[in-house]
């Protein structure tokens, strides 16, 4: 039977015209196979793995040739260092949106009491960062996909927060008369006809959770003009979107009677989300 690093250097070159993250991807799903963190495929290159871990092994590894995104292969993504489940049912969590959370924690005083709701929440990821970080916060998700609640609710059990309740139906819908401090959503921003949409691990995911219009600009056109009535005044509203469609969203957010309407940049200084205060007067 093949050593681990015979196996990984033969997983490399399987995947190397596939993929540009080759080996980061033979490894982790190895790690995965053998139930071990990658720093353990370092620390014993030699170890041979069994019969069973071997045909386990080239299952996942075919199935990640063909562009099966490897947090659906291993059932799990890392957002902001919480580990979630995910399924096909769910968008993959994905690290620009940290960001959407880190302006979020920005806005939020450290010990503040505040209603917030998270809206389309898939996994959780955004609901469970920030409830996380602000315990004493009470968070509202919503989401019209019942499979991906039911992902979203074993997360939040795993991690044991009870500052989030979760909700099924489209967007605000759920929310009903309820006013909030912030609201926050990375919804489908994706426009119908993008070329990227069959290409990568995208070709796997909800098409519900990434297109949204001709434009892509449907769900963030209607988060904006619903969440009036939803927000405090002096209430914030979040919203990732596409990064060559920064001057269409703050237009949308401007032309709906936002204050303070800016653009947070990812880290590659890209546009990536729209924020504006909500001043009712």
């Amino acid at each position: 039977m093949p050593s681990i690093e015979q196996l990984l250097n033969q997983a490399t070159q399987q995947l190397a015209d596939i993929h540009e993250s080759a080996r980061l991807d033979a490894e982790v799903l190895l790690a995965h196979v053998l139930k071990k963190d990658r720093s353990y495929l370092r620390a014993w290159p030699e170890r041979t793995v069994s019969t069973e871990e071997l045909a386990d092994y080239q299952v996942l590894l075919t199935r990640r040739a063909t562009g099966e995104p490897i947090a659906h292969l291993t059932g799990w993504r890392e957002f902001w260092s919480l580990q979630l489940a995910v399924t096909a049912n769910t968008l993959i969590p994905r690290p620009e949106t940290e960001r959407l959370v880190e302006l979020a924690l920005e806005k939020i005083p450290d010990t503040a009491r505040w209603n917030i709701a998270d809206l389309g929440t898939g996994s959780g990821a955004i609901a469970l960062a920030i409830a996380s970080e602000r315990p004493d916060c009470q968070l509202l998700a919503t989401d019209q996909s019942e499979a991906a609640l039911t992902v979203a609710k074993e997360n939040t059990k795993r991690l044991g927060l009870e500052n989030i309740e979760f909700r099924l139906g489209d967007w605000l819908t759920p929310l009903k008369e309820q006013e909030f401090e912030l609201i926050i959503s990375n919804p489908p921003y994706i426009p119908e006809a993008d070329p990227h949409l069959q290409q990568g691990d995208v070709r796997f995911e909800p098409r519900s959770a990434l297109t949204s219009g001709k434009q892509g600009l449907d769900a963030i056109e209607t988060i904006a003009r619903e969440s009036r009535i939803h927000l405090n005044p002096e209430g914030w509203l979040l919203i990732e979107h596409g990064y060559d469609q920064g001057p269409e969203a703050r237009s949308i957010l401007e032309s709906l009677s936002y204050h303070h309407v800016t653009t947070g940049k990812d880290l590659q200084g890209q546009d990536r989300l729209v924020l504006g205060q909500w001043q009712n007067t």
